[in-house]
């Protein structure tokens, strides 16, 4: 079984991101702990909520370090939901607050223009760039969302995948060892399962 350590900041349940892992063959060890952090092989940085609690916590608990030197160190890192939107440098929720700054980017929200529900909540298809994460998983896919601001890459090469709400965004991102998700794989059923099994076999 591969090792990986859940990244727990206190930000929600991570029950059903555990389970997912461990249906696919991860060892999961779910811990605030940075120390444990830093002995990661692979790491997982689930969030949801708002950006600048998000961060806070990270902080609040000393696992903002941990995961710089672990994600720069290069070990495998998958942030989720607001655990992608973290890695970039600012995140515009209720003001601007510093992310990790993994990636060159911001995190923004859907404007109200474009005539789309906000939260974008359920189902949507993923338009596939590279199949580094998404080995298995072909474009067209569904995958399950739940947020209100999405992810405006600086790099281009940083896109893995786009979605369609209103606007082209990009849903998935990769640099070197550091990964994101902006949709639930834990909550989207066997293509999730795919992208899970891909990192945590991948890493």
């Amino acid at each position: 079984m591969k090792d990986i350590i859940l990244i727990d900041a206190g930000t929600g349940n991570l029950r059903s991101v555990q389970k997912a892992l461990e249906s696919v063959g991860a060892n999961v060890d779910r811990t605030s702990d940075p120390k444990k952090v830093l002995s990661g092989k692979r790491v997982v940085l689930p969030g949801v909520g708002a950006f600048g609690d998000f961060m806070s916590g990270l902080r609040t608990l000393g696992l903002e370090d941990a995961v710089l030197e672990v994600a720069l160190g290069g070990v495998p890192l998958l942030g989720i939901c607001v655990g992608m939107q973290a890695l970039f440098d600012v995140g515009e929720e209720m003001g601007q607050h510093a992310g990790l700054g993994l990636l060159q980017g911001r995190v923004v929200r859907f404007e109200e223009s474009l005539s789309v529900k906000i939260p974008h909540t359920g189902w949507n298809q993923l338009e596939v760039q590279n199949a580094s994460l998404f080995e298995g998983v072909p474009s067209g896919s569904y995958v399950y969302f739940n947020h209100s601001y999405y992810c405006l890459p600086k790099q281009s090469s940083d896109v893995i995948a786009f979605t369609d709400y209103g606007l082209r965004y990009a849903c998935a991102v990769r640099q070197e060892n550091i990964f994101g998700v902006q949709f639930h794989p834990e909550k989207s059923q066997a293509v999730g399962l795919q992208i899970l099994k891909n990192f945590v076999e991948a890493a």
